[in-house]
């Protein structure tokens, strides 16, 4: 056997299991190998059958004295009973739906069992334990037992049992790290690490292979990182010289004053672009803290240079926003631009072309002359028809919405531009290193000077009504209320659902317009909205001629309403904290006093525990950190192409093997003579772990 041998050929591996390991990602040997277990049990305590104890885990040895399979008195299930011994004593052993247990343990035989006691007026009972015969070497019971992720038709010993079959290609497993590294940073070899995840003797092992392996694992994305910054540094962008006067006349007559880290973050990048090298930066903030502005600061520079710039937002909405925001702001100083699938824009001039097509073609003509100094778009942006006179700087909002080859595109659509990526997502430092290795990072960690802290209430369902008669208080004050449901129809997987489990937009929309307020505007927004159609909501939500929007979360990102002052949130339960933190950034966009109201469908005390944990708190980092608790990277940040999918033990929270990790990364970089050999060896490991 080695690495590459088809999962098909082990023992006890037929079509029908292969096809159940293929959705595991299971094809080889390697693979297996490579399949780490998410949890262990703890079956190595050993006790006498007389000593067994309600409530306490652990394993036995002994004998089977009787074993049969009866049907349950409904008849429904089969239950397998047993009686075994040991000198001590006789405990019950039940099984249920597992009829072909009785096949397999015959009467007489010596077997362990592992698993909870439970103890009843008849004496101590083990109801479902792990059983393996006292015929060899302990895989299943008896030892700390790895538990793996599973699909259904597959069991844990099953997957232990072809674990077992490759364990011994462990210490064939060619050691990548230099000698150095590993006495350095305290790490054990790889083979032995390979062989201790799956059947670790106690817990140092376990410690100490989880800590190699996710060493590993952070090292690769570290390393992978530092040769993408190492690449640009031989690149040479064109230089967008700080124009100090102008920039600093600019910030003058802004009609509001710069927070200290807009300030710091703006100088960082007008910093980064004055020089020669590529700038790769994030920009990361919290809702409504100003990212735009800064970002403007940097466009606005590179006009002063003769270069135009690119803002390329994951949807229209968000792109007319940017665009109108950098009207505001740029208007009378620089060129600006909008395209969308749906619109072709150039100073809010409506272009005389007769049609669609020839509108985006005179838009086209004028970004190729460099008449346009910033073009604000969505996807348009990528199109092949799209060419700049002299690109110097790419801005990308909520980079994580789109994938490395679209980054990569908007790019390419100038020689070597400065990189600026915008995230309204907060992101923990120890995350950011991981996802963003290679870029700088710059922090706006403040809102601007007047905002209210947002009052966030989780409301119970007996005071639902005192909500409306609130939310009728703000509209008569002038304020306007947004409303997000989960959901756009009523109907999920084909059924119905009742309204009291999952509100639709459509159904909280018609409730809230005929029952609730009647005497007030409301309208509602969805994703399958036509463009034009969302558009226009929005404007007349803008212009106040709308109350209360009933909505998905297709408002979830950046969206800026300063008159809105109430968020309510339907099924709140069913959002991410991250998300609901940016429902709630839709508010609190003025000096006016907001309020963000929680609804729950499903009071479990989890949901519970998490929703008080929102209400509060209102930074935005700290609800970040909060959400990866519960939830992987990718269904927070969306990083399904980041790298971070293929972080199988390592954590956010692992701050110092990150650090580490990120030094020994930047040491090879530093002497690549010295480590030339790893480089070879980084790809051909890359490949084997499959963490390219």
């Amino acid at each position: 056997m080695d690495f590459s041998t088809k999962i098909e050929k082990l023992t006890s591996v037929g079509q029908t299991t292969a096809k159940r390991l293929q959705k595991l990602g299971i094809n080889n040997a390697n693979d297996l190998l490579y399949y780490f277990p998410f949890r262990y049990e703890d079956y190595r305590l050993f006790v006498k059958i007389s000593d067994l104890k309600d409530g306490q885990t652990a394993t036995i040895k002994g004998k089977i004295e009787l074993i049969a399979n009866k049907r349950s008195w409904r008849k429904r299930k089969i239950i397998t009973e047993a009686l075994v011994t040991d000198e001590s004593g006789t405990v019950r052993v039940v099984w249920f739906g597992q009829p072909f247990i009785a096949k397999n343990l015959r009467q007489g035989e010596e077997i362990f069992l592992s698993g909870k006691i439970k103890e009843d007026m008849m004496g101590a009972q083990m109801a479902g334990p792990v059983y393996e015969k006292a015929t060899g070497k302990n895989t299943h019971t008896g030892r700390l037992a790895p538990m793996y992720p599973l699909t259904s038709g597959l069991t844990q010993k099953q997957i232990r049992f072809l674990v077992s079959q490759v364990i011994g290609l462990a210490n064939q497993t060619e050691e990548w790290l230099p000698a150095d590294f590993l006495k350095r940073f305290n790490l054990i070899p790889l083979s032995e690490a390979l062989g201790m995840i799956h059947f670790p003797e106690n817990e140092d092992d376990l410690n100490q292979s989880v800590a190699r392996l996710k060493f590993d694992e952070l090292f690769l994305l570290q390393l992978k990182a530092e040769m993408a910054r190492a690449g640009r540094s031989e690149e040479r962008a064109p230089e967008l010289v700080f124009q100090e006067k102008q920039i600093k006349e600019f910030v003058d007559s802004l009609p509001f004053i710069l927070t200290k880290t807009q300030k710091i973050s703006a100088w960082e990048i007008l910093q980064n672009i004055g020089g020669v090298k590529p700038m790769n930066r994030l920009l990361s903030g919290d809702v409504g803290s100003g990212k735009t502005v800064v970002a403007g600061l940097a466009m606005f520079n590179a006009g002063l240079n003769h270069c135009q710039s690119a803002l390329m937002a994951p949807t229209e909405i968000l792109a007319i926003q940017h665009y109108q925001t950098l009207r505001k702001i740029l208007g009378d100083k620089m060129s600006i631009g909008l395209l969308t699938q749906s619109q072709a824009l150039i100073n809010d001039q409506k272009l005389s072309a007769s049609s669609k097509h020839k509108k985006r073609k005179y838009f086209e003509d004028n970004l190729a002359g460099g008449q346009i100094d910033i073009a604000v778009g969505t996807h348009a942006l990528l199109s092949e028809n799209i060419k700049f006179k002299q690109l110097g700087l790419v801005v990308v909002d909520e980079q994580h919405r789109f994938g490395v080859e679209q980054r990569k595109a908007i790019k390419l659509k100038g020689r070597n531009v400065h990189f600026l990526s915008m995230t309204a997502t907060p992101i923990p430092r120890s995350l950011a290193l991981l996802l963003y290795g290679d870029l700088d990072i710059s922090l706006i960690s403040e809102l601007p000077a007047g905002r209210r802290a947002i009052l966030t209430r989780l409301v119970e369902p007996i005071n639902r009504f005192k909500a409306y008669d609130f939310i009728r208080g703000q509209i008569k004050k002038g304020r306007q209320v947004f409303v997000v449901c989960p959901l756009i129809e009523e109907k999920e997987t084909g059924a119905i659902i009742g309204i009291s489990e999952k509100k639709s937009v459509m159904a909280e929309y018609k409730k809230l317009s005929t029952e609730i307020f009647v005497d007030l505007s409301v309208d509602f927004l969805h994703g399958k909205m036509p463009a034009e159609q969302k558009n226009a909501v929005l404007k007349s939500f803008r212009d106040q001629k709308i109350d209360i929007l009933v909505s998905t979360s297709v408002i979830e990102v950046g969206l800026d309403m300063p008159n809105a002052s109430v968020m309510m949130i339907e099924g709140a339960e069913r959002f991410g904290l991250a998300q609901l933190h940016q429902f709630r950034g839709r508010v609190g966009r003025s000096t006016h006093q907001s309020y963000c109201f929680l609804f729950m469908e499903n009071e479990s005390p989890k949901a519970m525990n998490r929703l008080k944990f929102f209400e509060k708190n209102n930074n935005g980092f700290k609800l970040a950190e909060k959400d990866l608790e519960n939830r992987g990277p990718g269904e927070v940040y969306g990083t399904a192409q980041s790298g971070l999918k293929d972080l199988r033990l390592a954590r956010l929270t692992d701050y110092d093997i990150i650090k580490k990790a990120r030094q020994a990364a930047q040491e090879i970089m530093a002497a690549p003579e010295r480590y030339k050999g790893i480089f070879n060896k980084f790809k051909r490991f890359k490949e084997t772990a499959h963490l390219e």
